[in-house]
């Protein structure tokens, strides 16, 4: 992949109409009476069909198909603490994949406040508005307050996409590494490199997956989180060990999973060699991974490595979970995004990779073929199939679960639906690559 460049990248959000998302009218508007019923006097019936049945909103407006966006720019995609406003690139780019992928139309709010309860106040005070609230970039632990309780306070799906989105997405990794190598997931041994919100949101998926707690050994800058430190927060201290394990050489030793939300160059070769037969390594720091993919594979023959990284196998990538999770979460109505709903997501990507892969996705990615196993142990990105798999999982989840208001009877139709929904916008990509 052809490397990115600062001025290509800046070139490339202010060339034409500045940044990367628009508002497009989705009904007529050329004469005065089309103008009329838009807005005066016609609009006042369908408010007035609200007032008396606040669901009508679904009905009458783009409440059921849109999505915030938020984020308060504390914990921004690899770049830190940079504000609300530094980071409004990386919401307009989230509403551009939700919309390209999944037909979710988005406004990306920025909210200039480090104080949790003003932020909360805020989102609950705007989400009349939203069919769904995304969570973005916002720093640990003070992310794990407002995740819960904006799920607790409001009656639309809430998610902090960088605590679940990559649970879900690794968490289908695991699932089928564990079935290459034959091994039994309440039995493994799992390290974690990083206890930020990410890395504790993954954990407490693999937990619900059958991982022991027992079993995980959890590390942070300040090194294992043991039972008798002070410094841990509401979010990673329920991961603290009993064990008397002190350094990251004696915790990842015999592990036969690293999973590493942390920073770059942290597991070294000797580590590696350190651990179980046939190790699992998720080394997701990014853009520099905690051990790269040549020195891993180069370290031992048996390794299945994954990184965030486009440019080797296995990248795990969010892309692969958000939007149609809440394309399905949406479709249903849902009240929130629950614990079944992740899990079936998981599931459903994880079954997608033991697939025959379509022949577009294998001249998308340049490649003659993919194969479950080693290699490909996740779906890629830009296979078609994603919005059908993991969408209808969702949206099922939620019904079972007990959370879905506007049930699915006709599964077929509903898939039918999705696809053609991804084969519109495919028809429009053409027209954004033109500059």
């Amino acid at each position: 992949m052809r490397k990115v460049t600062k001025e290509e990248a800046l070139r490339y959000h202010m060339k034409g109409r500045r940044g990367k998302i628009e508002v497009i009218p989705t009904k007529p508007y050329s004469t005065q009476f089309d103008l009329s019923m838009a807005y005066t006097p016609g609009v006042a019936y369908p408010c007035l069909e609200i007032e008396k049945t606040p669901d009508d909103a679904y009905k009458y407006t783009a409440k059921g198909n849109l999505v915030a966006v938020i984020s308060n720019g504390t914990a921004v995609l690899g770049l830190g603490d940079i504000g609300a406003m530094a980071g409004k690139p990386v919401m307009e780019g989230k509403g551009l994949l939700f919309k390209i992928f999944a037909d979710i139309d988005v406004f990306d709010i920025e909210i200039d406040t480090r104080d949790v309860n003003k932020f909360i106040e805020t989102v609950k005070l705007i989400s009349p508005g939203f069919g769904g609230i995304n969570l973005e970039d916002i720093k640990a632990p003070e992310c794990f307050e407002i995740e819960e309780r904006l799920k607790k306070e409001l009656n639309i799906p809430v998610m902090h996409d960088d605590q679940h989105g990559t649970a879900i997405i690794t968490g289908a990794a695991l699932m089928n590494c564990l079935e290459i190598v034959g091994k039994n997931i309440h039995e493994i041994k799992l390290f974690v490199s990083g206890a930020g919100a990410a890395a504790c949101a993954c954990t407490k998926m693999y937990i619900n997956l059958g991982v022991n707690p027992d079993n995980i050994i959890m590390s942070d800058i300040n090194g294992i989180l043991t039972k008798n430190r002070k410094d841990l927060n509401i979010g990673n201290r329920k991961f603290a060990t009993n064990k008397n394990i002190n350094t990251i050489e004696e915790g990842i030793k015999g592990a036969d999973v690293f999973l590493g939300l942390s920073t770059g160059d942290v597991l070294k070769k000797e580590m590696l060699m350190t651990m179980a037969e046939n190790p699992i390594v998720f080394a997701m720091a990014n853009p520099y991974p905690e051990i790269t993919y040549e020195d891993a594979k180069a370290s031992r023959k048996d390794v299945i490595i994954a990184t965030g990284r486009s440019d080797y196998p296995n990248q795990i990538n969010n892309l692969l979970g958000f939007p149609f999770i809440f394309r399905g979460a949406l479709d249903v109505r849902a009240s929130t995004i629950n614990e079944e709903m992740k899990l079936a997501a998981s599931q459903a990507l994880a079954s997608l990779a033991k697939e025959p892969v379509p022949d577009s996705v294998l001249r998308a990615y340049k490649v003659d073929k993919l194969i479950f196993g080693k290699e490909y142990i996740i779906p890629k990105p830009l296979d078609p199939r994603l919005i059908s798999c993991i969408a209808p999982a969702v949206a099922k989840a939620a019904m079972d679960s007990g959370v879905a208001k506007y049930p699915i009877n006709d599964w077929d139709a509903y898939k039918k639906n999705l696809d053609r929904r991804l084969s519109e916008h495919i028809k429009r990509v053409g027209e954004c690559n033109e500059f």
